[in-house]
């Protein structure tokens, strides 16, 4: 079944003013509404024709060092200790500080030839179905506002995140899920900002299952099950409680907060019977859990998050995050961290992308891994690298891109992007493009002016769309 919801650039929101009933109505009628329009066309949410039906954003919280992992550079590591000069990177400055060279092997793979490093054994197999973007540069150097960006599109004034607005732009593919859902999301650097509708309706805010710091074996949704009461008399509860939510609405005309509370009650009730079956990996055979190294360390909370991510994907849930804990924010001992921390989501990741191949979601999923900005080819502390948004490294898989292919380039110390360099917001337009949506025309009326993920920015990408 298709929830649709209608994307257009102004007159969305007067739709919803100007009709008899609004979004919480809309929810409550949902399943009446689709059984009288079976076997009639439907609406379509889309611009122009998609290339992917979902996302599935693999986050990596701190920063991974994009030199040590997808972007070698022989200069770096010949002129390890000497001082970087600014005007060979293109900076005002005279010296940007000691040059740290990558002390991993890097290699090609596949038959496309994509660079990885020693870092990545079980990613490296996947080569030939990932598009690495060498060239993503940002404003940020602080991780709260690189986070912003990135979840965002801008640090400034509380914007929607991208999955809210996915969400706005598609509606849900199953109406007993959530449109976002949110798997262990980061509680700092923006907190809930970083999932939230901002604006938006409230229906559109990501649903968290647990926290960055939290095990996922050990996370849930507040309040999913309730023990003490049988499932018709919480509908009667329910029914009672929306009684007088619908009558607030009527007397109001026009609230979201009321429309968006009225939606999400309905969701919630319908989400007891679906969730625990989708959060449990009990019907998973042991091959795949192998696949995704759950069960074993240091593997197993990353390969549990991964595999929920696929099985929420197989739902028809339209964007999904997949978070680490603040763990790659390596200012010290960058050698051993990333050591640490690529050893637990190698495996996961590689797992994922054969799985969703294996079933024929790869094709219509598009798989995003990357971080809020890199690290600094000059070392800090000794041992460690410092944040950088100016060049680093970020990659697709499935969705409409095209696999085995390296696009753009940074310099030869991987500061700065010289070859087609692709900036936060044109990642996010080509991702929403990807999805079938106009980044230009996807906008909500508010506070007075049209606002979009893009902002009054941002380039679609097509050389990386196959």
């Amino acid at each position: 079944m298709r929830c649709n919801q209608f994307v257009q650039t102004t007159s969305r929101r007067d739709m919803l003013r100007t009709s008899a009933c609004g979004i919480g109505q809309v929810a409550l009628a949902a399943l009446a509404g689709q059984r009288a329009s079976a076997g009639r066309p439907q609406p379509t949410p889309y611009h122009f024709a998609p290339r992917a039906k979902r996302v599935i954003f693999l986050f990596m919280w701190g920063g991974p060092s994009h030199v040590d992992m997808f972007d070698p550079k022989p200069r770096l590591n010949a002129e390890s200790g000497k001082q970087l000069s600014g005007k060979a990177v293109g900076s005002d400055q005279d010296q940007l500080g000691e040059l740290l060279g990558s002390p991993f092997r890097f290699a090609q793979h596949g038959d496309s030839g994509i660079w990885m490093s020693e870092l990545l054994p079980h990613l490296s197999r996947q080569a030939d179905r990932m598009c690495v973007v060498r060239s993503m540069h940002t404003e940020g150097q602080a991780h709260g506002e690189a986070l912003l960006r990135l979840h965002t599109g801008e640090a400034n004034l509380v914007r929607p995140s991208v999955g809210a607005w996915v969400s706005y732009g598609l509606g849900c593919e199953n109406e007993n899920l959530p449109a976002f859902i949110t798997i262990s999301p980061p509680r700092g650097h923006g907190g809930v900002q970083n999932y939230g509708n901002a604006f938006l309706p409230a229906a559109h805010q990501g649903t968290a299952i647990g926290s960055a710091e939290t095990p996922i074996a050990e996370a849930t949704v507040s309040n999913l099950v309730n023990e003490r009461w049988k499932p018709s008399l919480q509908r009667d509860q329910l029914e009672l409680i929306q009684s007088f939510n619908r009558r607030h609405l009527r007397e109001a005309e026009v609230d979201q907060r009321i429309e968006g509370l009225i939606a999400n009650y309905e969701l919630a009730f319908r989400m007891q019977s679906t969730m625990p079956q989708i959060m449990s990996l009990n019907d998973e055979p042991k091959e795949t859990l192998d696949l995704y190294g759950v069960g074993s360390e240091p593997t197993d909370n990353f390969g549990r998050q991964c595999l929920l991510a696929r099985k929420f994907a197989e739902q028809g849930v339209r964007y999904i995050q997949v978070s680490t804990n603040y763990t790659w924010d390596f200012h010290q001992k960058v050698q051993e961290g990333s050591v640490t921390e690529s050893a637990k989501v190698d495996r996961p990741i590689a797992g994922l992308l054969e799985d969703l191949a294996r079933r024929g979601l790869l094709e219509d999923t598009l798989v995003l891994w990357g971080a809020e900005f890199g690290r600094t080819p000059m070392v800090e502390n000794g041992n460690g690298r410092n944040h950088h948004p100016k060049g680093f490294t970020m990659w697709m898989a499935g969705g409409g891109v095209r696999g085995g292919l390296t696009y753009g380039s940074t310099d030869d110390y991987g500061y700065a992007p010289v070859e087609n360099p692709v900036h936060m917001h044109d990642l996010h337009a080509t991702l929403l493009h990807a999805l079938g949506l106009d980044h230009e025309r996807l906008t909500y009326r508010h506070a007075g002016r049209d606002f979009r993920l893009t902002d009054v920015y941002g380039d679609v990408v097509h050389e990386i769309l196959a």
